[in-house]
């Protein structure tokens, strides 16, 4: 969380902007809505690319700007500019005010305070220098090329940023936030008898870069995203019908988010264009499927200490035991649905309006041994990692491509197989939940969700979880 004298020396200090007069700005620029806010941004972002044995690209970018919204029903004014001057917010506020034309709204009262910082608040891009990242990235290579006489190609990526965010409501009510990200991904290529398959492996968080450039870490990125390609070697076509299905534990959740959570947002729900429509209290999914979003996780990729709007993130129990319990909800939808907001307000950047977004989406584990899963499936597939999908949220229809699976043939995973994608709808996915595992997994930290034309960055995570009866599409 942001102090006053942090925030005055990223927004106030640097542009000669005077607090009082930007807070009497935007009180007067939302004199007559429902709700809104100023959303100050200040952000810096760098990325380094290394491919071909050298590095291919490396990156620094500084923005900053601010978005002013004013909220009438369901209505919104918004007008943004990287422009931080009283100028050009009173500018805006005279384009938000035109949403309000006849309207004589009652402020919504500002969210309740959040004294607690679930991340560290140092840059992390001032941590390391220029020269050490360049190394970290150069030894990463070489010791993939050293793994096996079949490497063909290595790929490495590095990205850091450091955002820091204020919130200014009517009245002068703030609250803010600094926030660090770091992801490391590393990508191998392996060639025999003329045949190339690739293997790939992220992870990140809100830290510093020190933990992901420890050799015993970048190692392992490094060792799995070889596996990954060995084992694709080796892959046969995968077969097609319908069959019981095991997803494993950890990026798998991937499906889950997709198929399930966008559904569970309360844009799609109070416009009752989501398959999950009206359905509080109503089964929804098997026994003993619990699914949570929780922002609260310290360090984790979808974690804020607040939202976009400066409301604190929470963990909401969206399906309990297979019964829907809510939606995720930022402030507009929550009191148009006459409910609580639940700190899943996010946008992207200050050019952005916030909506309903997830944060780290999960299922909660089982009772079951992974091993006993897999022993209980004579005929199907066993699908370890996963790569783009689709969802239509009207009807919760999802096709999703396996990067990693296997058949299970009499209870054992036997050979690799490629071309392997998952089709079915969310809400009967989970109905067909026939076991599920005690060893639920948060993904590595790579998830980004796109949403309205936006990105941000997200969490899964599930146990190993059993299917029964879902599509497979395949080439055998």
């Amino acid at each position: 969380m942001t102090d006053l004298a942090t925030a005055n020396q990223l927004f106030f200090d640097p542009t000669g902007m005077n607090r009082n007069a930007v807070e009497d700005l935007v009180s007067n620029a939302l004199r007559d809505a429902d709700d809104g806010e100023l959303y100050l941004e200040y952000r810096q972002s760098e990325g380094f690319s290394f491919d071909d044995g050298r590095l291919k690209s490396a990156s620094f970018d500084t923005t900053q700007g601010f978005g002013l919204r004013a909220v009438v029903g369901e209505a919104t004014g918004f007008a943004h500019a990287s422009d931080l001057s009283e100028r050009a917010i009173r500018q805006a506020s005279n384009t938000v005010k035109a949403v309000q034309d006849g309207h004589s709204g009652v402020m919504a009262l500002p969210p309740a305070g959040a004294n607690r910082a679930l991340y560290r608040d140092d840059n992390p891009l001032s941590e390391i220098p220029f020269d050490a990242k360049v190394k970290a990235l150069t030894e990463i290579d070489s010791y993939a090329r050293a793994k096996d006489s079949r490497v063909v190609q290595v790929s490495v990526s590095l990205a850091g940023s450091w955002q820091g965010v204020e919130i200014i409501r009517a009245g002068g009510a703030r609250a803010g936030d600094i926030r660090p990200l770091v992801r490391l991904n590393v990508s191998v290529v392996v060639e025999e008898n003329g045949r190339r398959e690739s293997g790939s492996h992220g992870m990140g968080g809100r830290t510093g870069y020190d933990f992901y450039l420890e050799e015993d870490t970048w190692k392992s990125a490094v060792d799995e995203a070889y596996r990954q390609a060995v084992v694709n070697l080796s892959s046969i076509a995968a077969p097609a019908g319908e069959m019981a299905v095991v997803l494993g534990p950890g990026w798998p959740g991937i499906i889950l988010h997709e198929a399930v959570g966008h559904g569970l947002e309360g844009d799609f729900n109070r416009k009752k264009t989501s398959v999950f429509s009206s359905l509080i209290g109503e089964r929804v999914a098997a026994p003993g499927v619990t699914v949570i979003d929780d922002g609260t996780i310290p360090n984790r990729r979808g974690s804020l200490s607040i939202d976009d709007e400066g409301t604190a993130t929470s963990s909401s129990t969206l399906i309990e035991d297979g019964i829907l319990k809510g939606y995720m909800q930022d402030r507009q939808n929550a009191r148009l649905m006459g409910v609580e907001p639940t700190g899943n307000g996010r946008r992207e950047s200050y050019a952005h309006m916030p909506m309903p977004r997830m944060t780290n989406t999960y299922m909660l584990g089982g009772d079951r041994d992974p091993e006993e899963i897999v022993k209980s499936v004579k005929k199907g597939i066993y699908t370890a990692n996963f790569g783009g999908g689709q969802v239509d949220i009207t009807s919760g229809k999802f096709v999703f491509s396996c990067t990693e699976a296997y058949l299970i043939e009499d209870g054992k995973l036997t050979a690799p197989v490629k071309g392997a994608t998952l089709i079915g709808t969310g809400s009967e996915a989970l109905k067909k939940v026939t076991a599920i595992g005690n060893d639920m997994a948060l993904d590595s930290g790579i998830g980004t969700c796109g949403k309205g034309g936006q990105s941000v960055p997200v969490g899964v995570g599930q146990p190993t979880m059993l299917i029964e009866g879902l599509t497979v599409g395949g080439t055998a």
